[in-house]
């Protein structure tokens, strides 16, 4: 027998002996009908006792969830303080329930994932924020609702057709314009389905990034090898017959289109190297008066007399330095500058230019050539992306150059800033923050 239940028995055992006692002394004293009357008495009073501790425990189970039991006297008191005993652990079992529930949500609200439970009858039992702005849903307002009437797109209804494990489907958000998602409903419980969703808008344009780069290389090889092919083959063919300034003229032009070959190839090496995180150069400290001058001469000799070529310094920053790599600076800086001569007409000016800009410093060229209309800005660090594709190629552009731009002078913590009026001419800015201008002109490499 259990502890418990041994110490019931012996109260409502001595209880008896009490009664029986007190009959006792009655009868020995006042005879054997007062005796009786005694023990009547005593077990009509040890009766109403125990009735009215049991309306009060019948009391207490009606009232709400967390209200403690009452007190009580003799096994009543181990009864109550049994069941007081029995609230606290429920209340710290709930407790913990409580706060293990609460941390699931956080952590289901905290997952990058949209996450939607459904029950049998794909009613909306909960929902995490992420879920919510996927399917176009209020978390609190359509907790309940049928999915099905609220998420119409064919795909999804179609998945929650599909009972049991289904493959995921992808299907373009109705609701939200350019939102890609990736759906799967995992079966779990008695017929309910967690519905999985994740957006996948920034990989498909990566895929789709990733083929138009494909297409366009294949494109931009294709072309100048096809010229080069055919030239051969008329070499080939014919060199008997072909006079020399002709065959001469051929293979210039073949080798014309192998150098554009090269420089793309060159250009597609570069770019894949800043791309993948290629370990930075060493830094170093560049003069950059120096190395404006020399890429203003370069760019002068570019335009050939074409072009008023001329490059600003603006007083006080005469002395500038650099911090950074010299061979990944100038190359981006002739990138802008040989921009200019390809897109400026004969006759135009450009101006490359030096400046302090609050605490850091700008290099800038400007010019008056053909200009950009607005819808191109921002898709013009692209690969291969090209304003004008036809004078872009025949002014040997490969379609990299600014690509390769923005991330040299991201490597540089710098900005590159476009500005563009079609018509007019463009400005492009490479703005560095003061951290990259070094203070100490004598560690200056000769």
């Amino acid at each position: 027998m259990p502890p418990s239940s041994r110490y019931v028995w012996s109260v409502a055992a001595a209880a008896l002996a009490l009664v029986a006692l007190a009959a006792l002394a009655v009868g020995l004293v006042a005879g054997p009908l007062a005796a009786l009357m005694t023990m009547s008495g005593s077990l009509l009073l040890l009766y109403t006792h125990h009735v009215h501790n049991l309306c009060r425990l019948v009391a207490w189970t009606q009232k709400p969830v967390g209200t403690p039991p009452p007190h009580g006297a003799g096994s009543w008191h181990y009864a109550f303080a049994g069941l007081a005993r029995r609230a606290r652990l429920g209340d710290d079992a709930r407790e913990q329930l409580s706060t293990a529930l609460e941390r699931f949500r956080e952590a289901s609200e905290a997952m990058p994932d949209g996450v939607m439970y459904l029950s049998a009858s794909d009613r909306i039992e909960w929902i995490n924020t992420t879920a919510a702005q996927h399917f176009g849903l209020d978390a609190s307002r359509d907790q309940g609702a049928p999915v099905t009437t609220l998420v119409r797109e064919p795909e999804f209804v179609r998945l929650l057709g599909t009972r049991g494990d289904a493959e995921p489907v992808i299907f373009r958000s109705g609701r939200r314009p350019g939102l890609t998602l990736l759906v799967q409903a995992v079966p779990f419980g008695d017929g309910q389905r967690m519905i999985v969703s994740r957006d996948i808008s920034q990989l498909e344009k990566l895929e789709t990034v990733r083929r138009d780069f494909i297409a366009n290389v294949s494109h931009e090889l294709r072309t100048p090898l096809t010229v080069v092919i055919g030239f051969l083959e008329t070499l080939i063919d014919a060199h008997e017959d072909l006079e020399p300034a002709e065959a001469l003229r051929y293979l210039r032009l073949a080798f014309d289109q192998s150098c554009r070959m090269q420089s793309l190839i060159e250009d597609l090496l570069t770019l894949s190297a800043l791309e993948t995180g290629a370990p930075a150069a060493a830094e170093e400290k560049i003069a950059v008066g120096p190395l404006l001058a020399d890429i203003a001469r370069d760019t002068e000799l570019l335009s050939g007399g074409r072009h008023d070529v001329g490059l600003v310094v603006a007083a006080g920053s005469e002395g500038a330095v650099l911090l950074g790599s010299g061979k990944e600076l100038r190359s981006a800086f002739a990138n802008l500058a040989s921009n200019a001569v390809r897109y400026t007409p004969d006759g135009g000016r450009i101006r490359l230019l030096w400046r302090r800009v609050g605490g850091g410093a700008e290099f800038a060229v400007e010019d008056t050539g053909i200009g950009i209309e607005a819808r191109h800005l921002p898709r013009l660090t692209e690969r291969f992306y090209r304003v004008d594709r036809g004078r872009s190629r025949e002014t040997g552009g490969t379609g990299l150059g600014l690509a390769i731009v923005k991330h040299i002078l991201s490597r540089h913590d710098a900005q590159l800033l476009v500005e563009s009026e079609y018509g007019k001419g463009s400005r492009f800015s490479a703005r560095f923050p003061a951290a990259r201008l070094a203070r100490d002109r004598s560690a200056l490499r000769n």
